[in-house]
Order: C-alpha cells, then structure tokens, then sequence
C-alpha cells in the first residue's frame, strides 16, 4: 500500500514482472528437518556474503535435494578467485541442473571483464538461458570482431540499444559500445545523450562510464555538474572547450529534472545560445516531460518546440501522448497521433499505443459510424481477456469482458511428468523452506527458458500448464499464475485463482465491497502469497503497512490489536479491506483512484485529480509515477475479469474505471487523516 519507493523495496526476482518477497519463514505447515535448516543457513550466509560460514556447512548439505544450490552459493561467493579447474568440475558435476546453468552465467560475465575470448567462447557455446544481456552483449561484440568488425546491422543495434536502455553502470554493454564507437559505428551524439540520460536520472556512475567514452574532459566537471547545476552553468560552463555545448546540454537536463521553470530561462537566455537545434530539441522534450509528469498544462506548448520528435525519447513522446491526452476536457487527438508515430516501430507496437493510435484514428471519425478496417485490425491486434488495454480494445470492437472457456485440464501422464522433473522439485522444496527467491529462479528457468530437463529448447503448451496446475495444487499461488500467464491457451481458473474465498467473499458482502475488486487487488499486492513482506515490513496477502494497519484497527474498533497479528490470513484481510473500503469511500467510489491511493498513499491522487473530468483509462495513464501507473490498470482489469469468473456476467473494464476529476462540491467532509 503506501509509498512508491516502498514497493520497489521489494525484492524482485525472475518473476516475469511479479514482485516476489522473500519469506522471512516457512509455511507453519512444513515440517524442517535439520538438512533443511542447514540449506536456509547457507541460503542466508550466501545473502551476507559469508565465505567462511558457507564453506563451513557446505559437507553438511551433501545428499540433500538442495545440494546444487549449496554448492552454487559456495562458489559464487569465491568466484573471482576461483580456479579455472574448480569451476569446471561444478559444471561437470552438476551438468544439465539450473544451477550448472547459473554459474556458467556468472563465469562468462567474469570471462568477459577479463577479456579471455578464447574460454569464453567456448563456454558460451555450452550456455542455455540466453536471459542476461550483459553477457549477450559481450558475445555479440565477440562475434562481430571475429568477422573482422563486418557484423550485422541487427547485431550493433542490439548491443547499441540494450546499453541505452540500461540504467546502471554495467561491464558487457558498456565495453561493445566503446569497441564500435572506436570503430566508427556509433555516432558520438548517441553517447552522450546516454550520458544526458544518466544525468537526468541521477545515475552517476553510468553517465561516467558513457562520457569516459566520449568526452576528453575530467570527469570532476560531472561531480560539480551533479551536486549544483545553477552554479556550474554560472561558472564553469563555457570552459569545456570544444564539448561545451554537450557540457551545457547535460547541466540543463539535469536542472530540468529538478526545477524545469528555472531551466527554461536558462535555455531561452545566453546558455541556449550556444546550444544544436538537437540539442535544444532535446531539452525541450526533457521539458515538456517533466511539466507532463507535474500535470502542468504548459506541457503541450513545451513539446511545441521540440521538434516533430526526432530528437526525442520513447519515454519523452510517451509523455506527450500523456499530455495531449489529458488537454483540457478534450483529447488532442492529433498531438496524440503524431506523438505515437514518431516513436520506435518497437514502442508503437505496446497495447498501450496501438489502443492510443486507434483512437486518435477514431476521433477524426464522424460520430457513431463504424470503426474503419484499419482502426478494427489495430484494435484486433491487441484485444483479449487479459490486460488493460486488451479488454478496452475488446469494447471498442463491441464486445464485453468474458471468462474464456477452459483448456482440457493435464492428464494423468502429464501431471506426473512435471512432478518428476527434478528441477521443479528443487524448485518447490527451495519455496516451501521459505528460499522463495531461489525457488522461484528455478521454477522460471525449468518452466520458460530451457525445456525443464537441463536441455536447449523450451516447455511445451501442455507441460507448462501441468505445471502451473501443480503450483495451484500446492497454493503457490504466484508460480500457479505466473506459469500459466506464459501457456496458452488460458486457463482463467489458473490465472486468477480465488483462494480463500470463503473468507474473502463472506468480509466484502460484510462490508460493503466488491470482492472482484479485493481480489483484483491482491492478486497484484502478493499473488496471494501469505508470508510476502517488502524490506519496510508491509505484511500478508494485502501487504499492508504496520502504522496502517494500527490506524485501521483503531478505526474499526477492533480491540488489542497486535502488529504481528498481519500474518494471520483472516486478520490480514479484515484489515486490508477495511482500509480499502475507507479509501473506496474517501474518493466517492472511483475504483482507479482508490487503486492510486492504497498504491501511493492519498494525498497523491487527492492532487492527480485535479484539473478537467477526464474518461478512466485517461487518467490512468497519465498518473505520474510509473509503478501506480501500472499498478491502477492492473488492478482494474484483475478486477474486471474476477467480476466475470464471480457473477457469471460480460463486464464493462470502461465502467468500473468511470470519469475522474475534481471532488464535487456536495461530496462531504474529505478525510484527510486517512494514512
């Protein structure tokens, strides 16, 4: 609930998106024998990064299930030290497990820094998951060397790219760039606006790796630049020689992030005048960002003088989108429109533009006819059961959110296949002693990126619902969900499960509240699981924060109530609903804004609304922060299709999200002590 840097406090593992915290304690229903308890140990000295201890209880951990993990955390701690033999006698003795798989991955990334091509290669060709970039990066370049640097377009594009969308200091991509820059395939101008991005977004140490690369400056520049940007352009921004104007663009961006208002001043004064139209093309888009992430109305006119977009980010076009969106009480369709289209043919493909596109292309449409072949083929692309934009696609094309007809369930033969694959087993045994993060890694790797048999290729359709359908047996609920989201076709049983229902159901009708909408909910909290807990201490299926938990309490009457007391489901859930439903009230019902406020706290969206009555979905794209962003459309389409499965009913995902905009002046007494 609460504070947008308090959920990303969570640890994230590989989960396909889903937040997955680490259990602090097992399953009071799991028995630990004392292997058990040595593998936890291990698990929690490998955390602390204790050498001495891991070697000390690795001879205990030979012969249990969990062995290879053991002796992963063993070698991983000491890998920068390790012998060349010692590492291959753990993928030998270990062949074909996730955690051969593993090391061999954390070896090539040692490989590479070392720059030995010749035993990286070799390694490469043994290597499976292909799931990190640093070390794809590093291969790439390899390949394009060995071709006497006549490598593919394609190929540079990739290491260019994933380096640009990286946001902290790493090894693989960070080198490839360099080598093609050296080798003229790679315009100066793209490093530093990889070093503009940096800036901008604090990132100090990535913005140095990127001006090491171009820039013939010290780099202390950038340590005064980062610390005051107002006094480095008043004293030291003319004195860059050459790079001036690059020095000047980078201090700009990042007093831009901080107090755009003041920087257009600058850009309009003596500072812009030393500046590239691509230059100020560029800050202004970084402008007419920031004004768009403030909700300033201004935002438009900011974007006005960037350009068509050339010069932009996705990211940048992506909040111009947002701000011609939410333009006074009507949509300016053709900023929307020429937004979209000067965005990356990848980046046009996301639902959420193609929807954005369709409507721009519906809007010049006269009222009430049909949509155009090509509006209905965009529309098409997209629609589905599942997602935010996906169902509003669906009812723009006239049809209403359904619960899809189940596949044929695993058979027999099929069930007990995924049962005896030994890395699921790991996997479920590491879950179940409470190594989650561990667990979950493998469980990913066995069911998506290799074939769960430690052999190149992938699970099949029915293997992978089988295994989804043995997560749901063993109610661990977010591999159950997560496994079936990446089988097809969908199974919405296993997708949106309804534990607890008794319970949950029984609570909402007590209270007054749409279990769809709880449900919805915790679905994107915790995945149901019951012993989730974020860094800061937010408990339990609906995560909810101590200090929350006592004011709810309090205001519910619920006497001696104990903070440790969010562990138990059925109190858990007492106190989550009855903090949604006081939320539900706050904001005279509107479930996407209720969504905002469980997510970032009140106070933000109490400011969010502000401004013209704006349809649902608009309002929630143009929500400022990332994460609520994404948090507010997840929730609301995991409540559409959970108010299907419940009632029975087709359901309306443009209903549930209504309009939104200011607090009716004959809406009551606003609680502003709500936590």
């Amino acid at each position: 609930m609460l504070e947008s840097v308090i959920r990303t406090c969570l640890r994230v593992v590989l989960s396909g998106g889903v937040m997955v915290a680490q259990a602090a304690t097992p399953t009071a229903a799991v028995h630990l024998d004392k292997a058990d308890v040595v593998l936890r140990d291990m698990g929690a000295a490998f955390a602390q990064n204790d050498r001495k201890k891991l070697t000390q209880l690795l001879p205990l951990a030979k012969g249990h299930v969990l062995e290879p993990w053991a002796a992963y955390w063993e070698l991983r701690v000491r890998l920068g030290d390790a012998s060349d033999s010692e590492v291959k006698a753990f993928l030998e003795r270990f062949a074909g497990t996730y955690q051969e798989d593993r090391l061999r991955n954390d070896w090539l990334l040692v490989l590479g820094q070392r720059q030995e091509w010749s035993q990286f290669e070799r390694e490469y060709a043994l290597y499976r998951m292909h799931d990190d970039k640093e070390v794809e990066c590093y291969a790439t370049w390899l390949d394009i060397s060995q071709k006497k640097l006549t490598g593919t377009a394609a190929q540079e594009d990739f290491i260019r790219k994933t380096w640009l969308a990286q946001r902290q200091s790493e090894d693989g991509c960070t080198f490839g760039v360099e080598q093609l820059f050296l080798a003229k395939r790679v315009p100066s101008v793209e490093i530093w606006r990889k070093a503009r991005l940096m800036v901008e977004f604090n990132r100090k140490q990535a913005a140095k790796d990127a001006l090491r690369i171009v820039s013939g400056q010290s780099l202390k520049g950038l340590d005064d630049l980062m610390a005051n940007p107002p006094r480095f352009l008043n004293l030291r921004g003319p004195s860059f020689g050459k790079e001036t104007s690059e020095w000047l663009t980078l201090a700009l961006a990042k007093f831009a992030a901080n107090d755009h208002e003041a920087a257009i001043k600058q850009l309009n004064g003596k500072v812009g005048q030393q500046l590239n139209v691509e230059q100020k093309q560029w800050l202004w888009g970084v402008i007419g960002r920031q004004a768009a992430m403030q909700l300033d109305n201004d935002a438009l006119d900011h974007y006005a003088q960037a350009g068509n977009g050339a010069h932009l980010t996705d990211e940048m076009l992506a909040w111009k989108v947002r701000a011609a969106l939410r333009a006074d009480s009507t949509p300016q369709w053709s900023a929307v429109e020429s937004a979209i289209k000067a965005m990356s043919p990848a980046h046009q493909k996301e639902a959420a533009w193609v929807y954005w596109l369709a409507r721009a292309e519906m809007a010049k449409q006269p009222k009430g006819s049909p949509l155009s072949p090509n509006v209905a083929t965009a529309l098409q692309s997209i629609a589905g059961p599942q997602g935010f934009y996906e169902q509003l696609a669906e009812e723009e094309l006239g049809r209403k959110i359904m619960a899809p007809a189940r596949p044929p369930a695993p058979t027999a033969q099929e069930m007990a296949a995924v049962k005896s694959n030994p890395s699921l087993q790991r996997a479920m045994h590491a879950i179940r002693i409470g190594l989650r993060a561990d667990g979950v890694r493998e469980w990913n790797y066995a069911t998506g990126l290799v074939d769960g048999m430690g052999k190149k290729g992938r699970m099949g359709e029915r293997e992978k619902l089988a295994a989804a359908q043995w997560a749901c047996e063993q109610e661990i609920w977010d591999r159950c969900i997560n496994t079936s989201e990446r089988s097809s076709p969908m199974d919405v049983g296993q997708r949106y499960p309804m534990p607890y229902k008794d319970q949950v159901v029984e609570r909402t009708k007590d209270i007054d509240l749409e279990a769809a909408y709880v449900y919805g909910l915790i679905r994107q909290e915790s995945r149901f699981v019951m012993d989730a807990r974020s860094s800061v201490g937010a408990s339990g299926l609906m995560q909810v924060m101590p200090a929350t938990a006592k004011w709810t309490a309090k205001k519910l009457g619920m006497k001696n109530f104990q903070t440790d007391q969010l562990n138990q489901r059925d109190t858990n859930i007492a106190i989550g609903t009855g903090y949604l439903k006081l939320v539900l009230n706050n904001f005279q019902g509107s479930l996407p804004m209720a969504a905002a406020a469980y997510n970032a706290g009140p106070s933000r969206p109490r400011k969010w609304r502000n401004g013209p009555v704006l349809e649902g979905a608009i309002w929630a794209e143009c929500v400022p922060f990332t994460e609520t962003r994404d948090y507010v459309k997840k929730v609301l389409s995991n409540t559409t299709m959970y108010a299907a499965l419940l009632t029975g009913e087709p359901q309306s995902l443009k209903a549930k999200l209504g309009k939104v905009g200011p607090r009716e002046n004959n809406a009551g007494t606003e609680d502003t002590d709500l936590p």
